[in-house]
């Protein structure tokens, strides 16, 4: 699936700024039980001062051997503990009767001399958060900050972002629209973007290059198909004269009769290649809606007496008026070349059947075998050796639907058939 340029960076901001957080989150635990640690071992410090003086104040005390009833407990040692011990602080779990069950604490361990001086060891613990439930509460809080960070992201996106990449699409949708064949410049969105600028400046330059090269080329197809007609038209004349006018023998007249048929293809070819140079330019630039009916009627009679010559039936079959916005030239050309290929194919004593509905436009011919689907449009494919035919009808008919956007497909099923959808 296909995303557009911000949404990418959405998403990978919304990975990166997930990496981050997690990140954050991690580092912000760590310090957080350290500064807890800290407070309530400062707590217990001051907690073990208190007991202590207590303790000198009141010897009872001293026989507090459990925390059933407050948070220390004291101890008997013997001396030698009392010298090497230093002041522990560690974490335990006990048993608590209002949870039912084992909580954490943290339990400062020290050793001082009672006032009858013997050694005693004590123990002041004091409960901490639960590390667990700090962790969800933690781990909840996390998610509810991304979720509010992405959905704002995306807010921004659509809100900040999108007016920023505006002229990037404006700038997409004048380029999309534009023919190089136009004659006025392309016209794109001013903006303050510098990169979107240098976009349109480059395209600017692209086009123009492209523009002359084009009109170079145009210029050079013109003038070289109408160099050439010109003396292949001269060509033909004076062999015709020369035939005409000469005591050549049968044979003679054979050669230049060849001569004239195969100059006569090479002007036709000359024709076709010069249309399809100007079909795949896009030199048809005048549209208009055209009924396909009209057309095909007006073709058939043009060609009905070569269908009566060569013994072909010409059948117009409609189940609905077809019209589509096109040149009306190309409309012409498009339907007589796919009629006279079907002429072509078509054994004599057959027939020829049009049918025409909205969408689309059909030509059925009998005839075998069929043909090869996979090339039948290319350049200069020819399955018939007809020697008259330059190979370029159906590729004429398939650049006319590749400029309009409709499609030709060729099937076999009892007939040949060209099926034209619109």
């Amino acid at each position: 699936m296909k995303l557009k340029l911000h949404n990418y960076t959405v998403l990978y901001l919304s990975g990166a700024l997930f990496l981050v957080l997690s990140i954050w989150a991690a580092i912000f635990y760590i310090n957080m039980i350290d500064e807890i640690h800290d407070s309530i071992d400062d707590g217990l410090n001051n907690s073990k001062i208190l007991i202590i003086n207590k303790v000198f104040e009141d010897s009872s005390l001293l026989h507090k051997d459990n925390f059933l009833e407050s948070n220390y407990r004291i101890r008997e040692v013997e001396k030698e503990q009392y010298l090497d011990f230093r002041d522990t602080f560690a974490d335990t779990l006990l048993y608590t009767e209002y949870e039912e069950d084992y909580e954490p604490f943290r339990m400062l361990t020290t050793i001082f001399v009672g006032p009858n001086g013997k050694y005693y060891k004590l123990r002041v613990i004091s409960s901490m958060v639960e590390e667990d439930d700090l962790i969800e509460d933690l781990l909840y809080s996390l998610l509810w900050l991304y979720l509010v960070l992405i959905v704002s992201m995306v807010a921004v996106n659509y809100l900040l972002l999108g007016r920023i990449w505006r002229s990037f699409y404006s700038t997409l949708k004048a380029v999309r629209g534009y023919k190089i064949s136009d004659k006025q410049d392309i016209q794109f969105e001013k903006t303050r973007v510098q990169e979107f600028s240098r976009l349109q400046e480059t395209l600017n330059d692209l086009i123009r290059s492209n523009k002359e090269v084009f009109q170079a080329q145009k210029q050079f197809i013109e003038n070289a198909a109408h160099e050439l007609q010109t003396p292949l038209a001269i060509s033909i004349n004076k062999l015709e004269l020369l035939a005409e006018k000469s005591n050549f023998g049968d044979e003679q007249l054979q050669q230049i009769g060849a001569v004239i048929g195969n100059l006569e293809r090479l002007t036709r070819l000359n024709r076709s290649l010069l249309l399809l140079s100007k079909i795949d330019n896009r030199q048809f630039d005048e549209s208009e809606p055209v009924e396909m009916n009209a057309v095909i009627h007006k073709l058939c009679e043009d060609l009905e007496e070569l269908a009566d010559y060569r013994n072909i039936r010409l059948l117009t079959e409609e189940s609905g008026t077809c019209t589509y916005t096109m040149n009306r030239t190309l409309a012409e050309v498009l339907f007589t070349n796919l009629i006279k290929n079907a002429l072509t194919h078509t054994e004599p004593g057959g027939e020829i059947r049009i049918h025409i509905e909205e969408k689309r436009i059909y030509i059925e011919n009998s005839g075998a075998p069929a043909l090869d689907a996979s090339r039948i449009f290319q350049r200069f494919y020819k399955a018939s050796g007809e020697n008259s035919s330059t190979g370029l009808g159906l590729a004429i008919v398939k650049s006319i639907s590749d400029v309009y956007g409709f499609s030709i497909t060729y099937t076999y099923p009892e007939a040949h058939r060209f099926s034209v959808y619109f």
